[in-house]
């Protein structure tokens, strides 16, 4: 029986961005922190070398987070931008939002959930928000429930 892998939808440039982690990862991090560990290794007893633990960590960790990314790839789908017609909210799509209990705006781009970045205004579109958002309207009002508790915005632009 087969086995159905569900594929998160990515912009191109979060793809990119995966892609030259990887790849930084592997040729430049990975390098280093195997020359650490021969240096260490030549300071002579393994089992009272700290230096030694400590690049061995540090390998598992990168070996770690090399294979997130693996997957990450692996399960994304470069999908293009095509919201063109600024009616709805999709993937890829920027949003001007007024939380309509502080009358604050905030802008967002609504992406996969492989590069969202709320830092970077990227929210996922399988978060809380992001759910919320999906095919609605400007004008439209939005309730959802964050950490901090219910949320109200209205949709002042979709671009």
């Amino acid at each position: 029986m087969a086995t159905l892998v569900m594929k998160f939808p990515i912009t191109k440039e979060g793809y990119e961005h995966l892609k030259k982690e990887h790849e930084y990862l592997l040729n430049t991090k990975r390098p280093k922190i195997i020359q650490a560990i021969e240096v260490a290794r030549e300071h002579g007893d393994l089992s009272e070398n700290a230096e030694y633990d400590a690049a061995k960590e540090e390998f598992q960790f990168l070996q770690k987070k090399v294979a997130e990314i693996e997957e990450m790839i692996r399960n994304s789908e470069v999908t293009e931008v095509k919201n063109t017609d600024h009616e709805s909210v999709g993937f890829g799509c920027s949003i001007t939002l007024l939380n309509l209990d502080t009358d604050e705006e905030v802008s967002y781009r609504l992406v996969g959930p492989y590069e969202s970045d709320i830092q970077k205004g990227k929210i996922s579109m399988t978060s809380p928000l992001g759910r919320a958002l999906m095919g609605k309207n400007v004008g439209d009002e939005v309730n959802f429930s964050a950490p901090g508790g219910k949320r109200t915005y209205e949709i002042v632009k979709i671009i």
